[in-house]
């Protein structure tokens, strides 16, 4: 069982107040908001604003643009949980008629299938989405800018595409399944498509002088799922618990574990690590940070997690640009994870012991090069290179008595525990890899075969 998170420091508060300060000052925000999250529960919220004694608070809802992709991505996801759907489907095949058919659902959430960045038109976010009535609107005569696949090249019509999707195969809206599939189930509670009050103005400030005017606030009709929704910080740092831990009334660890993984290299000049399913991935020095940014007229936001620490931060800011949202949600993560790193939480003996799995425990030799095998507390196995230097993976144990990689060179290649007539182990079959015992096992099947003399220390043969 997790225990409850402290609270932070004095220090480290005072830290992320005088961050969150800074920014809002050289980014001549009219008003800011943001919350750091750890161990699953909001641990700081801060708030600054040009309205002296009017900070908003984590309830007052600000638009948070291509956050919104994040969700929408949950929804896809769901559906291929339940078996209505695959990844590697073309579109056609649940969506049909669209014109941009070839493509993958797969390829959509990771923005690899070379359809616009925008849609043609009139600018999207600053227009209505009655100019855009039809799926057909959205893509125009010629959606593609690439092969399907080739390249990443970030689309929001593509989300668009998985915003119908969804409505198709459900029967509802999109903006009603998110509602009872997602927000409903997380207690996201002032979540929404349209603001509802208290919610923050859009504002644009003059880039050489400072004065500002409002931003107009638009329905983007069938662009919703790829940046219409309003939030709060309070709902968005409940999200990011989910998006680090799932949650199985949603989706389960597996699945969100899943969504953080690069399945879209970058593009030059943007995110470090690529594009996962509907997330952004980056480097931040040392650390790896999961997350999303958004920003429509009036508004920029960022939310942004480190697994290895257990900390996420959310910023919102009512301005058009100029405030960097994402870095500084990152920095929020950054100066809690280094104030106050995480501490562990205490060993203990797994429930029960199977000896057949203990058996597999250990190490093992790919050729000459030895690798240890790990029992995790979950029953799934951990194989890395001894030296450092090789081919690591995490295994998800199966019902058939096999484990499928989870990550690294051996994703989603099948490990078994091969044994002999006598039921003794013999090696582990690792996507036709044989791991032996020992160096270049006699006894077991080693490809190509073993010099029957053996191992041997003069020259020579040489």
């Amino acid at each position: 069982m997790t225990s409850a998170p402290e609270e932070l420091l004095p220090a480290t508060r005072r830290a992320l107040l005088h961050r969150i300060a800074v920014a809002q000052a050289e980014g001549r925000a009219p008003s800011l908001v943001a919350a750091v999250a750890r161990g699953g529960a909001t641990v700081w919220e801060g708030a600054k604003s040009c309205v002296e004694d009017h900070a908003p608070d984590g309830g007052v809802q600000y638009r948070i643009g291509s956050i919104s992709k994040t969700f929408t991505a949950v929804l896809v996801l769901r559906l291929r949980d339940e078996g209505l759907l695959d990844l590697s489907d073309p579109l056609e095949k649940h969506l049909p008629g669209t014109g941009a058919g070839e493509v993958t659902i797969g390829q959509l959430l990771c923005h690899a299938g070379g359809l616009a960045a925008e849609t043609p038109g009139q600018w999207w976010e600053r227009s209505p989405g009655s100019l855009r009535p039809e799926l057909a609107d959205v893509l125009g005569v010629d959606p593609f800018k690439h092969a399907p696949g080739r390249r990443h090249h970030y689309s929001n019509p593509g989300y668009t595409l998985l915003g119908a999707l969804v409505a198709a195969v459900r029967g509802r809206t999109w903006e009603e399944v998110l509602r009872s599939e997602v927000l409903e189930p997380l207690g996201l509670t002032r979540t929404s498509a349209l603001p509802e009050a208290p919610h923050a103005g859009g504002w644009a400030v003059h880039p050489w002088a400072d004065v500002m005017m409002p931003e107009p606030v638009e329905d983007l009709g069938l662009m919703a799922p790829a940046g219409a929704l309003w939030s709060t910080t309070e709902d968005l740092a409940r999200f990011a618990a989910f998006l680090l831990r799932g949650d199985d009334r949603v989706l389960g660890a597996a699945t969100v574990r899943e969504m953080r993984v690069a399945v879209s290299p970058p593009e030059p000049g943007l995110a470090d690590l690529g594009y996962g399913l509907g997330l952004q991935i980056q480097r931040s020095g040392d650390r790896t940070l999961v997350g999303h940014g958004g920003s429509l007229p009036g508004f920029v936001a960022g939310l942004w997690l480190s697994e290895a620490d257990d900390v996420a931060a959310v910023v919102l800011a009512n301005c058009t640009s100029g405030l960097p949202a994402s870095a500084l949600a990152t920095d929020l993560v950054r100066i809690v994870a280094e104030a106050e790193p995480r501490i562990p939480e205490p060993w203990r003996p797994a429930p029960e012991a199977d000896p057949a799995l203990l058996e597999l425990t250990g190490p093992w030799y790919w050729g000459t090069a030895p690798h240890l095998l790990r029992l995790t507390r979950d029953g799934n196995l951990e194989l890395a290179p001894l030296a450092g230097q090789g081919r690591a993976s995490r295994l998800r144990a199966g019902q058939d008595g096999t484990w499928t990689g989870e990550n690294g060179y051996h994703a989603g290649e099948t490990l078994r525990a091969v044994r002999r007539p006598d039921g003794t182990l013999s090696h582990l079959d690792l996507g036709s890899f044989c791991f032996t015992r020992t160096p270049y096992d006699e006894t077991a099947p080693v490809p190509g075969g073993v010099d029957p003399r053996g191992w041997r220390g003069s020259q020579q043969d040489l």
